[in-house]
């Protein structure tokens, strides 16, 4: 019984090992007659080389070189001349280092073969160690995966070479990217070019060999990268970017890379070097969406003109940006005034609250329905609180009774909420408004200055009528009347640098004998029109003012909004704050870092600066012990959370970087930490109501600590502004619901309903436009001067300067793509509406939209949204389709039908 048993593993053996051999042939398949001649052929001149005959030596290397040459040319697979030949590497070294020096020709033929075999090879730098002995041959030959191997080994041996000695010689690698770079730019891989010269620091011999055949994939390589690079690569790279478009007349292109520089200088050259008026009016709208103001009557953008400057004025005022937006709004059908109710849609939530809940706090509750009315009625110009209807007697004596049905303050942000309404429409909405300056009341006063700076903000009038009607206010003895001139100036002439603001209202930021709140909101509105600027003089008064205010005074949130207004001036100025930031330092402890993390956070907003990121990072993982009463010593952890969601904000939508930044800071920080982090993810996600965000915004807003549920009831308004996002809403309806019985809560939930709304859908008050290209420093600088006060919500926009909430006017802009023919009519064309696609260094000529829908312009476009035209009728004067663009008449078209 036991020997059968013993004889079975034994075939089972043989069975394996029968296997294995199977296994080993199908590894190593017999070679076809052709392919094995072509070995023995490889073989057999490797053997020649070691002639002593120069001639045969040549010959050999000839054929060898020939077989390589023919065979990299089509790099589907290892070309087979490599695969047989790797065998010999070693050899073929050998017999390199054995050659004589008489045969130097040989050898650098032999030095060609020995770099292209090294391709196969994972060594430190052969390819070019032997490429540097090779013949000076046109590189092109061996293929592009050659020297793609090449650049790689360029760029290393650079590194190497200036980290041993920063002045060491790199004349021969030089003189091999002088060749790579030009065989990248012919055969479509202009970003390898771009990235081999940002490697050898020579990114100027670009410039040369760009053609109007690759300077779009080139720009578009080099505007995307600059986020990635450290300062002043970054600029450097947009001002490359920027001579190539201006040279090949792309004047769109280079307005737009002028912008994101900052640079007033290269976006007055732009729009002067534009000649043909048609394209000047198109770049005169990209900067009215940017809010960059330009002066036409001299200096170097003068137009002599007459008519287009008038014509130019105009559009770069905004004058007809509340025509254009009703327009909108007719077109979808969207023009009857809503009413607070329409909005909280109470009869959703009946069963949920007790009856009579929603009358805890008739006056918080009114002021809540103030501010939803002029959120969501924004710019329409009609409402049914507080316009007058059909301007008899009975409708302006309901409007005056909604005013009065509000308290105190109140009544200054109702009547405020007439600018709101009216927004952008001078004209119409100041008579509205002007009756209101006679009233008795210093708070429906205060509130009337405001709503002028409100209707005015982003549009200059040609009347000029704002500062005429505001200015006498600016040194009233009540505080609320001097408050509301003071941010109705900064509101109506934000972003405009405009002198006269200045000499007015720096008096007051440095004059210690007014109260730190009207300082405080001079220095604001100072901010607002000088944003990104870095004026001096506004800059001096700011610090003077921080220097000279008490300890008692430097504690209140006031003093929290001075630092604001010193970011807001240095606003992506990055390096340029850097002086003063070291001043910031020697402030009093109060308030000393505060301001340090405001300025650096603002200075460098939008550029993903890993290296600040890092430094807030570490600030908000300090666990301070602070002494009673003694919260200046973490209150600069709060700006910091609202310093990381403002740097990285120029990430890709979603934010994937900063997102998991934030949930760690949820997880392990402290509570002061925690509850600024529903803030900057707001901040991040403005006017992009992410599913995923959304629910931890919701999680946040149920929080155990009051502040973190408000700013997360916050968060949700900012990150749905303007979207009417179903889900959201559903949301807020049921938080509503939920803190019925918390006047503040319930006052936030009601305002994010409103913020929701806004507009009825048509409004975003996202920064960034033009395809994410831009950021609005304008627009931003009205965010943060919400946000950042809401870093004290209670003392701030839940307590009795609600009416900061007004400063988003600055911000919003309505969200669509209207076309215009030549003359300025608005012009209905098939377009398509999707998702955006990423087509940065992709191959060919890739979809830049998918998942699409085909409308009929007017069009609304949600975050992350792209839109191009759907029929070649019309050409755009603008390459991307966003806001206002002219079109004008293909006049290949007819051709093309008739010849069909």
């Amino acid at each position: 019984m036991v020997a059968p048993s013993d004889a079975k593993p034994a075939g089972k053996d043989e069975e394996k090992k029968g296997a294995k051999g199977k296994k080993d042939e199908e590894k190593e398949p017999e070679l076809s007659e052709e392919d094995l001649a072509l070995k023995n052929n490889l073989d057999m001149m490797v053997e020649r080389l070691a002639d002593p005959d120069a001639g045969v030596v040549k010959l050999a290397l000839a054929s060898m070189i020939a077989e390589i040459r023919s065979a990299t040319a089509s790099m589907t697979s290892v070309p087979k001349p490599l695969k047989f030949l790797r065998a010999h590497y070693d050899a073929l070294k050998a017999q390199f280092d054995a050659m004589p020096a008489v045969q130097s020709e040989n050898r650098a033929s032999l030095a060609d073969v020995i770099s292209i075999l090294a391709t196969t090879k994972e060594l430190t730098r052969e390819v070019l160690k032997y490429r540097l002995a090779g013949t000076p041959a046109d590189l092109g030959i061996w293929g592009h995966e050659y020297i793609r191997h090449l650049s790689g080994e360029i760029a290393e041996e650079f590194r190497v070479r200036r980290e041993a000695d920063s002045s060491a010689s790199v004349d021969d690698l030089m003189a091999l990217v002088k060749q790579i770079v030009p065989y990248h730019m012919t055969h479509n891989a202009e970003p390898e070019a771009v990235d081999l010269l940002l490697e050898v620091e020579s990114l100027d011999l670009l410039e040369a060999h760009v053609d109007e055949k690759n300077f779009g994939r080139t720009c578009l390589y080099l505007t995307s990268c600059c986020a990635y690079l450290p300062e002043p690569d970054d600029a450097a790279v947009l001002r490359l970017a920027l001579r190539i478009y201006r040279a090949q007349g792309k004047h769109h292109d280079a307005l737009r890379v002028a912008l994101r520089l900052n640079s007033r200088e290269d976006v007055e050259a732009v729009f002067a070097g534009c000649s043909e008026p048609l394209a000047k009016k198109q770049l005169a709208y990209l900067l009215a969406r940017h809010g960059f103001a330009l002066n036409l009557e001299e200096g170097p953008a003068a137009v002599e003109d007459d008519d287009l400057r008038e014509a130019l004025r105009e559009i770069i005022s905004n004058s007809k940006l509340s025509e254009h937006y009703l327009a909108l709004a007719r077109d979808l059908d969207v023009v009857e005034a809503k009413t607070p109710e329409d909005v909280y849609k109470t009869h959703l939530t009946e069963g949920r609250a007790p009856a009579g809940a929603a009358a805890v706090d008739s006056a918080r509750a009114n002021l809540a329905a103030t501010f939803v009315n002029a959120f969501v009625n924004a710019g329409f110009g009609q409402d049914k609180l507080v316009t007058v209807s059909g301007g008899d007697a009975g409708g302006a004596g309901e409007s005056v009774h909604w005013i009065f049905k509000n308290k105190d303050h109140g009544k200054m942000s109702a009547t405020a909420s007439l600018g709101l309404v009216t927004l952008w429409d001078v004209e119409g909405g100041l008579p509205q408004i002007d009756k209101y300056l006679y009233s008795s009341d210093n708070y429906v006063v205060a509130g009337a200055l405001l709503a002028i700076g409100v209707v005015n903000a982003c549009v200059q009038n040609e009347n000029d009528p704002a500062f005429a009607l505001i200015s006498d206010y600016v040194s009233n003895a009540d505080v609320n009347i001097r408050t509301g001139a003071i941010l109705g100036l900064g509101l109506a002439y934000a972003g405009t640098g405009r002198e006269e603001v200045c000499e007015l209202l720096s008096p007051l930021v440095v004059d210690t004998e007014v109260a730190v709140e009207v300082s405080a909101f001079a220095a604001l509105a100072l901010g607002l029109v000088f944003v990104s600027t870095g004026r001096e003089d506004v800059v001096m008064s700011i610090l003077q003012a921080l220097m000279s205010r008490s300890d008692v005074e430097l504690a209140t949130p006031y003093a929290k909004l001075l630092c604001l207004a010193l970011g807001q001036l240095f606003l992506g100025r990055q390096e340029l704050a850097e002086a003063t930031v070291e001043v910031a330092r020697t402030l009093s402890d109060r308030i000393s870092q505060f301001a340090v993390v405001a300025l650096d956070s603002c200075a460098y907003a939008g550029t993903g600066n890993v290296l600040k990121i890092q430094g807030l990072l570490a600030m908000c993982g300090e666990h301070i012990t602070a002494e009673e009463g003694a919260t200046h010593q973490t209150a600069h952890q709060g700006a910091a959370v609202l310093g990381l969601a403002l740097i990285a904000m120029a990430e890709p939508l979603g934010g994937q970087m900063a997102g998991r930044l934030l949930e760690h800071l949820l997880q392990y920080g402290d509570p002061v930490v925690r509850r600024a982090v529903p803030l900057a993810i707001g901040l991040l996600h403005t006017g992009n109501p992410d599913v995923l965000v959304m629910d931890t915004l919701s999680r946040l807003s149920h929080d155990q600590d009051a502040e973190t549920a408000n700013n997360a009831i916050v968060g949700l308004g900012f990150m749905g502004a303007g979207t009417n996002n179903a889900r959201l809403a559903g949301l807020l309806r049921g938080l509503a619901s939920y803190y019925y019985k918390e006047p503040t809560a319930l006052f936030l939930v009601r305002l994010s309903q409103g913020l929701v709304h806004m507009g009825k859908g048509l409004l975003t008050i996202n920064p960034y436009h033009t395809d994410r290209q831009l950021c609005s420093g304008v627009a931003l600088a009205g965010i943060l001067s919400v946000l950042f006060p809401c870093l004290d919500l209670k003392a701030t926009i839940g307590g009795k300067h609600h009416y900061l909430l007004f400063c988003l006017a600055a911000a919003a802009k309505p969200r669509m793509l209207l076309t215009l023919d030549p003359e300025g009519r608005p012009l209905p064309i098939p377009c398509r509406v999707g998702t955006a696609v990423d087509v940065v260094a992709q191959a060919g000529r890739p979809k830049t939209i998918t998942g699409f829908q085909t409308h009929t312009t007017p069009v609304l476009l949600g975050a992350g949204e792209r839109a191009e035209l759907a029929t070649e009728e019309w050409l755009p004067l603008s390459p991307v389709l966003e806001g206002v663009v002219l079109c004008s008449k293909n006049p290949d078209y007819v051709e093309m039908e008739e010849g069909k």
